[in-house]
C-alpha cells in the first residue's frame, strides 16, 4: 500500500469522525453510503439486527438520540497496509434513551479503539472496543470504581 492511500484512509475516518461530531445524523448517514461496503462486516457486538452500513447508521444514529452533542477526539490514528487504527476520547451529555437507561442529563466520557479495513477505499470490515462500562459507570447504572 503506498503512503498516499494510506494517508487517503486515514483522511477518509477523519471525514467520518467530522460528519459525527456535527451532530447532523443525516450528513452521517450520507457518509456511512459513501465510505462503507454495503456489506460491511462488523465484529463489533452490537444489540441491533440491522447488518452491514445500515448496522453503523443506527447505531451512530441512537448514540445521537442519547447524546445529542457527542463529540469524537481522535487521540491516535495509525495506518498500515490496509487498516486504520484509531484511539479515541468521546464525550456526551445524556439527553435521550441509551442501553435502557432515561435521561439522566450527565456528561459522560469515555474510550473506544477501532480498527477498519480497506478494500477498494472504502471500508469492508471493522473491529471495535468501546468502554461501555464507563459509560454505565458515568450514567449511575453501575457502581463506580473504588478509590
Amino acid at each position: 500500500m503506498s503512503a498516499t492511500q494510506l494517508a487517503d484512509h486515514k483522511a477518509t475516518l477523519s471525514r467520518l469522525n467530522e460528519a459525527h461530531n456535527s451532530g447532523d445524523v443525516e450528513l452521517v448517514s450520507t457518509m456511512i453510503d459513501e465510505i462503507f461496503q454495503p456489506d460491511v462486516l462488523i465484529h463489533t457486538p452490537l444489540p441491533i439486527e440491522a447488518t452491514g452500513a445500515e448496522a453503523q447508521k443506527e447505531v451512530l444514529a441512537r448514540l445521537h438520540r442519547a447524546f445529542p452533542d457527542l463529540h469524537v477526539a481522535v487521540e491516535d490514528m495509525i495506518a498500515e497496509g490496509d487498516k486504520v487504527v484509531c484511539r479515541n476520547t468521546v464525550t456526551g451529555t445524556h439527553r435521550g434513551e441509551y442501553l435502557g437507561v432515561a435521561p439522566t442529563g450527565k456528561s459522560i466520557t469515555y474510550s473506544e479503539i477501532f480498527i477498519v479495513r480497506f478494500v477498494d477505499d472504502r471500508i469492508a470490515e471493522g473491529w471495535g472496543v468501546v468502554d461501555v462500562a464507563a459509560q454505565l459507570r458515568q450514567l449511575g447504572v453501575l457502581p463506580a470504581r473504588p478509590s
